[in-house]
């Protein structure tokens, strides 16, 4: 019987092979001699060396093949449901427990054998209960979803208005404008939008709250600002900081990974206790430019490559970008009212979608906390 072939990620579990894992043409030999294993809906799967990441769940894919590296398990239906015994072996301090039976001297390589995950006791519930449970989670589990989707959508149609409400590459005026709007759009320096662009300074950080804090680089998504991610300042080095948060400054990443160098989020109100690290810049918006429009142009995806393509270094892992380059970037740039109507469509857009994922964010807290009180 022909079976699909598949692989095993921590984020998907059973998932369809993409491009980026699609190895076959590296076999070199008789393909068909390979020695795939069988996996079939509801088994438990594991990838005994990367249980520590959480490389375990149900397969909710189907009957297929994939590496022998992976194990198996069918569930004694008797006994239990593939859908309850998910919930239990998935949580954290199962996979913790479990960690203790690790074996072997390179912390990578480091595995849990199929024997000792076995040996593993659990405590179930009669079948009835864990079909109250089940439907429970899987209630819970189709409302996280959907809000996914709703979320996911509100991104995409946040996409296709930067795609329409800014020129493309070459042309003066955007496919999409607001009625009253038919002047071209001028080509300016960011230089001449963002004045008093500079770094914080690099400070060590402390476990214990000072009430002085550094912005993590991490901070900067998209455009935005997660004033959550902070480490606090060690209280010797308090007077070391500077560069601390301005209203209607921009923050942009100058050194960071090739994926996020560049990254710049919209300050929409002065804090003067987070401060920037080394690794950040931030620039306030000058008079006659609209803050709210301009992070939104600094984001289109056309912007995003012209910011990256500006990094240099030697490092595959790590990237730089020049002030004077980053000062010098060109922008199509359109009148104060038109930047005004624009910056406030895509505030109140991102208004909704930030509510959209306060309420996802909730959703998961919630059946964390239940994962927590209706297990033993």
């Amino acid at each position: 019987m022909e079976y699909p072939l598949v692989s095993f990620t921590v984020e998907n579990g059973v998932t369809p092979k993409t491009d980026r894992y699609e190895r076959e043409q590296l076999v070199v030999g008789d393909k068909s001699s390979k020695k795939y294993k069988v996996t079939v809906l509801n088994d438990i799967v594991y990838n005994p060396a990367n249980l520590k990441f959480g490389a375990i769940s149900r397969n909710k894919y189907g009957n297929a093949v994939f590496s022998p590296i992976y194990v198996t398990f069918s569930v004694n239906n008797d006994v239990t449901m593939p859908e309850f015994i998910e919930m239990l072996i998935t949580r954290k301090d199962f996979i913790k427990r479990a960690l203790k039976y690790q074996q072997g001297t390179v912390y990578e390589r480091q595995s849990v054998s199929p024997e000792n995950l076995l040996s593993m006791n659990l405590y179930l519930p009669g079948k009835l209960e864990q079909e109250k449970i089940g439907t429970f989670f899987k209630h819970l589990d189709d409302t996280i979803s959907l809000q996914q989707r709703k979320l996911d959508l509100l991104k995409e149609q946040k996409k296709g208005y930067l795609q329409k409400m800014f020129p493309k590459n070459g042309e003066k005026i955007p496919e999409l404008r607001f009625a009253g709007f038919v002047d071209d759009w001028e080509q300016r320096k960011l230089g001449e939008m963002l004045v008093n662009l500079e770094a914080g300074v690099s400070v060590n950080s402390s476990d214990y709250d000072t009430g002085y804090f550094i912005l993590k680089t991490s901070a900067i998504k998209m455009g935005n600002i997660d004033l959550l991610e902070v480490k606090s300042i060690v209280s010797e080095e308090v007077a070391r900081a500077k560069t601390p948060l301005i209203k209607n400054s921009i923050i942009i990443s100058r050194m960071n990974t090739p994926e996020l160098v560049g990254a710049s989020g919209l300050v929409r109100e002065s804090i003067d206790n987070i401060f920037l690290p080394d690794r950040l810049w931030q620039g306030q918006v000058a008079g006659n430019f609209s803050p709210e429009w301009l992070i939104q142009s600094i984001n289109i995806a056309a912007n995003i490559k012209k910011i990256r393509d500006l990094a240099t270094g030697t490092s595959g892992s790590m990237k730089n970008i020049s002030k004077k380059s980053m000062l010098d970037l060109i922008i199509n740039v359109p009148t104060l009212e038109e930047q005004q109507k624009i910056g406030s469509f895509f505030k109140q857009l991102d208004d909704v979608i930030a509510l959209h994922q306060r309420k996802l964010d909730l959703l998961k807290e919630q059946k964390k906390g239940f994962l927590q009180k209706m297990f033993v």
